[in-house]
Protein backbone atom coordinates (compact mmCIF):
# COMPACT_ATOMS: atom_id res chain seq x y z
CA UNK A 1 0.00 0.00 0.00
CA UNK A 2 1.50 3.23 -0.93
CA UNK A 3 -0.10 6.60 0.91
CA UNK A 4 2.47 9.79 0.86
CA UNK A 5 -0.40 11.59 3.74
CA UNK A 6 0.84 9.55 6.65
CA UNK A 7 -2.64 7.49 8.17
CA UNK A 8 -2.62 7.68 11.86
CA UNK A 9 -3.73 8.51 13.92
CA UNK A 10 -6.83 7.43 12.25
CA UNK A 11 -8.43 10.88 13.85
CA UNK A 12 -6.67 12.95 11.50
CA UNK A 13 -9.61 12.78 9.02
CA UNK A 14 -9.50 12.96 5.27
CA UNK A 15 -7.78 10.61 3.36
CA UNK A 16 -6.16 9.06 6.04
CA UNK A 17 -8.99 7.61 7.69
CA UNK A 18 -10.09 5.65 4.57
CA UNK A 19 -6.55 4.27 4.25
CA UNK A 20 -5.88 3.94 7.81
CA UNK A 21 -8.99 1.98 7.93
CA UNK A 22 -8.60 -0.48 4.93
CA UNK A 23 -5.14 -1.32 6.22
CA UNK A 24 -6.10 -2.20 9.34
CA UNK A 25 -9.06 -4.54 7.93
CA UNK A 26 -6.16 -6.06 4.98
CA UNK A 27 -3.29 -6.44 7.63
CA UNK A 28 -5.64 -8.90 9.80
CA UNK A 29 -5.81 -11.14 6.61
CA UNK A 30 -2.61 -10.52 4.47
CA UNK A 31 0.96 -9.51 4.64
CA UNK A 32 0.62 -5.65 4.72
CA UNK A 33 3.77 -3.77 3.49
CA UNK A 34 2.88 0.47 3.63
CA UNK A 35 4.90 2.64 1.98
CA UNK A 36 4.32 6.28 3.61
CA UNK A 37 5.68 9.67 4.09
CA UNK A 38 6.51 11.63 7.56
CA UNK A 39 5.77 15.23 7.65
CA UNK A 40 6.64 18.08 10.82
CA UNK A 41 3.68 16.62 12.72
CA UNK A 42 4.15 13.09 12.55
CA UNK A 43 5.66 12.15 16.07
CA UNK A 44 7.50 8.69 16.46
CA UNK A 45 4.79 7.76 18.87
CA UNK A 46 2.64 7.91 15.80
CA UNK A 47 4.74 5.81 13.99
CA UNK A 48 5.17 3.59 16.47
CA UNK A 49 1.20 3.17 17.02
CA UNK A 50 1.26 2.47 12.85
CA UNK A 51 3.45 -0.04 13.37
CA UNK A 52 1.90 -2.16 14.94
CA UNK A 53 -0.76 -1.56 12.80
CA UNK A 54 0.83 -3.33 9.64
CA UNK A 55 3.72 -6.20 8.97
CA UNK A 56 6.16 -3.68 7.41
CA UNK A 57 6.19 0.12 7.82
CA UNK A 58 8.47 1.57 5.23
CA UNK A 59 8.61 5.41 6.18
CA UNK A 60 10.57 8.50 4.04
CA UNK A 61 10.46 11.87 5.26
CA UNK A 62 8.31 14.30 3.07
CA UNK A 63 10.46 16.26 0.35
CA UNK A 64 10.59 20.07 1.22
CA UNK A 65 8.93 21.59 -0.69
CA UNK A 66 11.94 24.28 -2.71
CA UNK A 67 9.55 25.72 -5.70
CA UNK A 68 8.38 28.44 -3.57
CA UNK A 69 8.22 31.88 -5.39
CA UNK A 70 7.04 33.33 -8.83
CA UNK A 71 10.12 31.14 -10.70
CA UNK A 72 9.29 28.37 -8.62
CA UNK A 73 5.61 28.39 -9.37
CA UNK A 74 6.47 29.20 -13.02
CA UNK A 75 8.68 25.90 -12.86
CA UNK A 76 5.71 24.09 -11.73
CA UNK A 77 3.44 25.11 -14.18
CA UNK A 78 5.77 24.05 -17.12
CA UNK A 79 6.97 20.90 -15.59
CA UNK A 80 2.72 20.27 -15.38
CA UNK A 81 2.22 21.56 -18.89
CA UNK A 82 5.12 18.92 -19.79
CA UNK A 83 4.32 16.10 -17.85
CA UNK A 84 0.39 16.49 -17.10
CA UNK A 85 1.44 15.99 -13.67
CA UNK A 86 -0.03 18.55 -10.99
CA UNK A 87 2.48 20.80 -8.73
CA UNK A 88 0.72 18.91 -5.64
CA UNK A 89 1.69 15.80 -7.07
CA UNK A 90 5.33 16.74 -7.68
CA UNK A 91 5.36 18.42 -4.73
CA UNK A 92 4.85 15.11 -2.66
CA UNK A 93 7.04 13.06 -4.75
CA UNK A 94 9.97 11.12 -3.43
CA UNK A 95 13.22 9.83 -5.51
CA UNK A 96 14.39 7.69 -2.50
CA UNK A 97 10.61 6.46 -2.26
CA UNK A 98 10.54 5.71 -5.99
CA UNK A 99 13.39 3.80 -5.59
CA UNK A 100 12.38 1.78 -3.24
CA UNK A 101 9.20 1.35 -4.78
CA UNK A 102 10.86 0.07 -8.21
CA UNK A 103 13.09 -2.57 -6.28
CA UNK A 104 10.56 -3.81 -4.68
CA UNK A 105 8.43 -4.56 -7.26
CA UNK A 106 10.89 -5.62 -9.78
CA UNK A 107 11.82 -8.13 -7.41
CA UNK A 108 9.06 -9.31 -7.36
CA UNK A 109 8.07 -9.32 -3.26
CA UNK A 110 4.55 -8.18 -3.83
CA UNK A 111 1.46 -9.61 -5.44
CA UNK A 112 -0.62 -6.29 -5.24
CA UNK A 113 0.18 -3.01 -5.17
CA UNK A 114 -2.23 0.14 -4.14
CA UNK A 115 -2.21 3.60 -4.17
CA UNK A 116 -4.09 5.21 -1.75
CA UNK A 117 -5.54 8.24 -3.16
CA UNK A 118 -4.77 9.42 -6.81
CA UNK A 119 -1.39 11.30 -5.59
CA UNK A 120 0.39 8.53 -5.37
CA UNK A 121 0.01 7.14 -8.71
CA UNK A 122 2.92 8.57 -9.59
CA UNK A 123 5.36 5.78 -8.33
CA UNK A 124 3.40 3.49 -10.86
CA UNK A 125 5.47 2.54 -13.57
CA UNK A 126 3.54 1.72 -16.34
CA UNK A 127 5.20 -1.69 -16.88
CA UNK A 128 4.36 -3.06 -12.83
CA UNK A 129 1.09 -3.92 -14.45
CA UNK A 130 3.02 -7.04 -16.12
CA UNK A 131 4.09 -8.29 -12.93
CA UNK A 132 1.95 -7.19 -10.05
CA UNK A 133 -2.03 -6.09 -10.03
CA UNK A 134 -2.47 -2.39 -10.06
CA UNK A 135 -4.99 -0.81 -7.93
CA UNK A 136 -5.54 3.19 -7.43
CA UNK A 137 -8.17 4.12 -5.23
CA UNK A 138 -9.29 7.35 -5.56
CA UNK A 139 -10.93 9.18 -2.95
CA UNK A 140 -11.97 11.46 -5.13
CA UNK A 141 -11.46 13.06 -9.01
CA UNK A 142 -9.27 15.96 -9.27
CA UNK A 143 -10.75 17.13 -12.42
CA UNK A 144 -13.94 16.82 -11.16
CA UNK A 145 -13.55 18.77 -8.34
CA UNK A 146 -11.52 21.49 -10.27
CA UNK A 147 -14.49 21.55 -12.62
CA UNK A 148 -17.01 21.51 -9.61
CA UNK A 149 -15.31 25.09 -8.10
CA UNK A 150 -15.10 26.78 -11.24
CA UNK A 151 -19.18 25.98 -11.81
CA UNK A 152 -20.03 27.25 -7.78
CA UNK A 153 -17.76 30.10 -8.52
CA UNK A 154 -15.89 29.41 -5.18
CA UNK A 155 -12.17 28.68 -6.83
CA UNK A 156 -9.29 30.03 -5.48
CA UNK A 157 -8.04 31.41 -8.29
CA UNK A 158 -10.30 31.21 -11.75
CA UNK A 159 -7.85 31.95 -14.09
CA UNK A 160 -5.23 29.71 -12.97
CA UNK A 161 -8.05 27.20 -12.62
CA UNK A 162 -9.85 27.45 -16.24
CA UNK A 163 -6.27 26.51 -17.64
CA UNK A 164 -5.53 23.89 -15.36
CA UNK A 165 -9.03 21.83 -16.26
CA UNK A 166 -8.25 20.45 -19.55
CA UNK A 167 -4.69 19.86 -17.93
CA UNK A 168 -6.57 17.63 -14.82
CA UNK A 169 -8.55 16.05 -17.26
CA UNK A 170 -5.55 14.87 -19.38
CA UNK A 171 -3.61 13.92 -15.92
CA UNK A 172 -6.38 11.43 -15.26
CA UNK A 173 -7.24 10.31 -18.17
CA UNK A 174 -3.63 9.50 -18.58
CA UNK A 175 -2.78 8.35 -15.33
CA UNK A 176 -6.16 5.26 -15.27
CA UNK A 177 -4.30 3.67 -17.82
CA UNK A 178 -1.68 2.10 -15.83
CA UNK A 179 -3.66 0.65 -13.42
CA UNK A 180 -5.44 -3.09 -13.47
CA UNK A 181 -8.28 -1.48 -11.20
CA UNK A 182 -9.65 1.41 -10.34
CA UNK A 183 -11.82 1.97 -6.85
CA UNK A 184 -13.70 4.92 -6.31
CA UNK A 185 -15.97 5.87 -2.97
CA UNK A 186 -19.08 7.36 -5.56
CA UNK A 187 -21.32 7.01 -8.42
CA UNK A 188 -20.86 10.41 -9.54
CA UNK A 189 -16.86 9.77 -9.65
CA UNK A 190 -17.50 6.23 -11.45
CA UNK A 191 -19.26 7.84 -14.16
CA UNK A 192 -16.63 10.50 -14.30
CA UNK A 193 -13.94 8.13 -14.71
CA UNK A 194 -15.72 5.51 -17.11
CA UNK A 195 -15.00 8.85 -19.59
CA UNK A 196 -11.40 8.06 -19.20
CA UNK A 197 -11.45 4.18 -19.34
CA UNK A 198 -14.78 2.92 -21.13
CA UNK A 199 -13.50 -0.94 -20.43
CA UNK A 200 -13.04 -0.43 -16.85
CA UNK A 201 -15.35 -2.45 -14.38
CA UNK A 202 -14.97 0.63 -11.43
CA UNK A 203 -16.21 -0.77 -8.10
CA UNK A 204 -17.84 2.19 -5.67
CA UNK A 205 -16.53 0.94 -2.38
CA UNK A 206 -18.12 4.15 0.24
CA UNK A 207 -16.15 5.26 3.44
CA UNK A 208 -17.52 3.82 6.63
CA UNK A 209 -17.47 4.94 9.94
CA UNK A 210 -15.39 3.68 13.28
CA UNK A 211 -19.34 3.14 15.13
CA UNK A 212 -17.01 2.38 18.44
CA UNK A 213 -15.52 5.86 18.08
CA UNK A 214 -18.72 7.42 17.57
CA UNK A 215 -21.37 5.95 19.65
CA UNK A 216 -24.89 6.51 19.19
CA UNK A 217 -25.83 9.41 21.43
CA UNK A 218 -28.71 8.68 24.39
CA UNK A 219 -30.33 11.68 24.66
CA UNK A 220 -31.46 14.61 22.45
CA UNK A 221 -30.03 17.92 24.05
CA UNK A 222 -32.83 20.21 22.14
CA UNK A 223 -31.38 24.18 22.42
CA UNK A 224 -30.76 26.06 19.47
CA UNK A 225 -26.72 24.57 18.70
CA UNK A 226 -25.32 23.81 15.27
CA UNK A 227 -22.37 22.01 14.90
CA UNK A 228 -20.00 21.71 11.43
CA UNK A 229 -17.51 19.76 12.10
CA UNK A 230 -14.07 19.47 9.28
CA UNK A 231 -10.09 20.17 9.04
CA UNK A 232 -10.54 24.17 8.80
CA UNK A 233 -7.64 24.71 6.71
CA UNK A 234 -9.30 22.96 3.66
CA UNK A 235 -10.97 25.11 0.64
CA UNK A 236 -14.29 23.29 0.76
CA UNK A 237 -14.36 23.59 3.91
CA UNK A 238 -13.64 27.07 4.77
CA UNK A 239 -15.87 28.36 1.83
CA UNK A 240 -18.55 25.90 3.52
CA UNK A 241 -18.52 27.31 7.36
CA UNK A 242 -18.18 31.20 5.70
CA UNK A 243 -21.18 30.83 3.77
CA UNK A 244 -23.07 29.38 6.42
CA UNK A 245 -22.16 32.22 9.36
CA UNK A 246 -22.23 34.62 6.42
CA UNK A 247 -25.33 34.01 5.31
CA UNK A 248 -27.46 31.36 6.77
CA UNK A 249 -26.95 32.01 10.48
CA UNK A 250 -27.65 35.72 10.86
CA UNK A 251 -31.01 34.71 9.27
CA UNK A 252 -31.54 31.93 11.58
CA UNK A 253 -30.77 33.88 14.39
CA UNK A 254 -33.42 37.13 13.72
CA UNK A 255 -35.95 33.47 14.46
CA UNK A 256 -33.99 32.30 17.44
CA UNK A 257 -31.39 34.66 18.64
CA UNK A 258 -29.82 32.37 21.33
CA UNK A 259 -28.79 30.28 18.07
CA UNK A 260 -24.57 29.15 18.25
CA UNK A 261 -22.75 27.70 15.58
CA UNK A 262 -19.72 25.89 16.67
CA UNK A 263 -17.29 25.73 13.58
CA UNK A 264 -15.11 22.38 14.97
CA UNK A 265 -11.78 21.15 13.43
CA UNK A 266 -8.09 21.71 13.32
CA UNK A 267 -5.66 24.11 11.02
CA UNK A 268 -8.83 26.81 11.24
CA UNK A 269 -7.38 29.37 8.30
CA UNK A 270 -7.71 33.14 8.78
CA UNK A 271 -11.06 33.63 7.12
CA UNK A 272 -12.43 31.17 9.53
CA UNK A 273 -11.13 32.46 12.80
CA UNK A 274 -12.27 35.89 11.77
CA UNK A 275 -15.60 34.28 12.15
CA UNK A 276 -15.58 34.53 15.77
CA UNK A 277 -16.28 38.26 15.52
CA UNK A 278 -20.13 37.17 15.07
CA UNK A 279 -22.24 36.79 17.17
CA UNK A 280 -22.71 33.17 18.66
CA UNK A 281 -19.45 31.48 16.66
CA UNK A 282 -16.82 29.59 18.67
CA UNK A 283 -14.30 28.91 16.64
CA UNK A 284 -12.38 25.73 18.60
CA UNK A 285 -9.53 24.42 16.61
CA UNK A 286 -8.70 20.70 17.17
CA UNK A 287 -10.54 19.13 20.14
CA UNK A 288 -9.75 16.08 21.79
CA UNK A 289 -13.07 14.49 21.17
CA UNK A 290 -14.93 15.11 17.59
CA UNK A 291 -17.89 13.23 18.98
CA UNK A 292 -18.20 15.34 22.24
CA UNK A 293 -19.25 18.20 20.33
CA UNK A 294 -21.45 15.93 18.01
CA UNK A 295 -23.71 14.21 20.59
CA UNK A 296 -23.88 18.24 22.18
CA UNK A 297 -25.59 19.88 19.17
CA UNK A 298 -29.23 20.44 17.58
CA UNK A 299 -28.31 20.30 14.21
CA UNK A 300 -25.03 18.98 12.54
CA UNK A 301 -24.88 21.16 9.21
CA UNK A 302 -22.95 20.09 5.96
CA UNK A 303 -23.01 23.23 3.67
CA UNK A 304 -20.86 22.16 1.55
CA UNK A 305 -20.64 23.58 -2.10
CA UNK A 306 -17.65 21.86 -3.53
CA UNK A 307 -15.76 18.60 -2.85
CA UNK A 308 -16.12 15.24 -4.11
CA UNK A 309 -17.18 12.18 -2.69
CA UNK A 310 -18.63 10.87 0.51
CA UNK A 311 -18.13 12.87 3.32
CA UNK A 312 -16.78 11.47 6.26
CA UNK A 313 -17.99 14.17 8.57
CA UNK A 314 -21.43 13.15 7.61
CA UNK A 315 -21.30 10.10 8.33
CA UNK A 316 -20.21 10.35 11.60
CA UNK A 317 -22.81 13.05 12.26
CA UNK A 318 -25.14 10.35 11.06
CA UNK A 319 -23.91 7.67 12.92
CA UNK A 320 -23.62 9.59 16.04
CA UNK A 321 -27.41 10.45 15.92
CA UNK A 322 -27.52 14.00 14.87
CA UNK A 323 -30.01 15.67 12.99
CA UNK A 324 -28.24 16.63 9.59
CA UNK A 325 -28.99 19.40 6.98
CA UNK A 326 -26.45 19.29 4.07
CA UNK A 327 -26.38 20.20 0.50
CA UNK A 328 -26.19 17.87 -2.41
CA UNK A 329 -22.35 17.54 -2.44
CA UNK A 330 -22.62 17.13 1.48
CA UNK A 331 -25.00 14.18 0.84
CA UNK A 332 -23.11 12.62 -2.00
CA UNK A 333 -23.47 9.43 -2.18
CA UNK A 334 -25.98 9.11 0.27
CA UNK A 335 -29.94 7.62 -0.22
CA UNK A 336 -31.77 10.42 2.38
CA UNK A 337 -34.78 11.65 1.29
CA UNK A 338 -35.75 10.05 -1.89
CA UNK A 339 -39.33 9.05 -2.21
CA UNK A 340 -38.39 5.06 -1.84
CA UNK A 341 -36.23 5.69 1.95
CA UNK A 342 -36.65 6.99 4.88
CA UNK A 343 -35.91 10.31 5.94
CA UNK A 344 -32.11 10.18 7.30
CA UNK A 345 -30.87 13.66 6.42
CA UNK A 346 -33.08 17.42 5.31
CA UNK A 347 -31.57 18.46 2.04
CA UNK A 348 -30.62 22.08 1.54
CA UNK A 349 -28.82 24.43 -0.84
CA UNK A 350 -30.31 27.61 -0.74
CA UNK A 351 -30.27 30.18 2.57
CA UNK A 352 -34.00 29.95 2.25
CA UNK A 353 -33.85 26.21 2.42
CA UNK A 354 -31.68 26.00 5.40
CA UNK A 355 -33.75 28.53 7.41
CA UNK A 356 -36.41 26.45 6.84
CA UNK A 357 -34.94 22.66 7.59
CA UNK A 358 -33.13 24.10 10.51
CA UNK A 359 -36.48 25.73 12.01
CA UNK A 360 -38.15 22.29 11.16
CA UNK A 361 -36.00 20.39 13.20
CA UNK A 362 -35.72 23.50 16.03
CA UNK A 363 -38.67 22.88 16.60
CA UNK A 364 -39.97 19.33 16.44
CA UNK A 365 -38.60 17.40 18.59
CA UNK A 366 -40.51 13.85 17.02
CA UNK A 367 -38.50 14.68 13.74
CA UNK A 368 -35.26 15.35 15.42
CA UNK A 369 -35.46 12.10 16.56
CA UNK A 370 -36.98 10.11 13.28
CA UNK A 371 -33.72 11.72 11.46
CA UNK A 372 -31.57 10.57 14.61
CA UNK A 373 -32.58 6.64 14.33
CA UNK A 374 -33.42 6.11 10.68
CA UNK A 375 -29.19 7.35 9.96
CA UNK A 376 -27.63 5.62 12.30
CA UNK A 377 -29.85 2.51 11.22
CA UNK A 378 -28.37 3.53 7.62
CA UNK A 379 -24.86 3.60 8.84
CA UNK A 380 -24.79 0.74 10.99
CA UNK A 381 -25.87 -1.54 7.71
CA UNK A 382 -24.62 0.62 5.06
CA UNK A 383 -21.17 2.63 5.90
CA UNK A 384 -19.39 0.60 8.34
CA UNK A 385 -15.37 0.05 7.87
CA UNK A 386 -15.78 -4.04 7.76
CA UNK A 387 -18.02 -4.08 4.79
CA UNK A 388 -16.13 -1.40 3.02
CA UNK A 389 -12.31 -3.82 3.80
CA UNK A 390 -14.40 -6.70 2.70
CA UNK A 391 -15.15 -5.16 -0.95
CA UNK A 392 -11.31 -3.43 -0.89
CA UNK A 393 -9.96 -6.96 -0.68
CA UNK A 394 -12.25 -8.76 -2.94
CA UNK A 395 -10.90 -5.87 -5.71
CA UNK A 396 -7.38 -6.83 -4.63
CA UNK A 397 -7.66 -10.57 -4.66
CA UNK A 398 -9.52 -10.71 -7.95
CA UNK A 399 -7.69 -13.20 -10.61
CA UNK A 400 -5.86 -15.07 -8.08
CA UNK A 401 -8.07 -17.32 -7.78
Amino acid sequence: MLSSTFPFPPTRGGTQVRTFNLLNYLSRRHTVTLVTQREADVSDVDISGLRECVNNLVVFDRPSDKSNGLAGKAKRFVTFLATSTPPSVLNRYSHQMQNWIDDFVDGGKCDVVTCEHSVNEIYIRPHFQQKVKTVVNIHSSVYGSCRNQLETGISENQLRDRINLPLLRRYEQKYCQKFSDIVVTTEEDKIQLLEFKPDAKIPVIPNGVDLVSFPYRTTDPGGRRIVFVGAMDNLANIDAVCFFANEVLPEIQKLYPDTTFDIVGSRPAPEVLGLQNQPGVNVTGRVPSMVEYLHKATVCVVTMRTGFGIKNKTLEAMAAGVPVVGTDRGLEGLACDSSDVPLRAIRANQVSEFIQAISQLFDNTQLRAELSHNARQYVESKFTWEGAGQYYEQVCLSNFG
